[in-house]
């Protein structure tokens, strides 16, 4: 989804999109934070979208002060 940014996910539902990010197991994560993000259109499954890895990459760079 086009126009959400990191700040406007809680902290279950930015933890849900790292973990997946990891590739890590979805029974970690919060199953309400889950459905959130399902409605969002950032998690299809138990598999990011394109607009979650390109979310989670931005916050990554951000965080490491490079310029995208």
């Amino acid at each position: 989804m086009e126009g959400i940014s990191w700040t406007e996910l809680d902290a279950e539902e930015q933890r849900a999109i790292a973990i997946l990010g990891a590739g890590l197991s979805i029974e970690l994560c919060d199953p309400v934070a889950l459905i959130k993000l399902k409605r969002l259109r950032l998690i299809v499954g138990s598999h990011l979208t394109v607009a979650a890895h390109d979310l989670r990459r931005r916050v990554v760079m951000d965080e490491l002060g490079v310029k995208t």
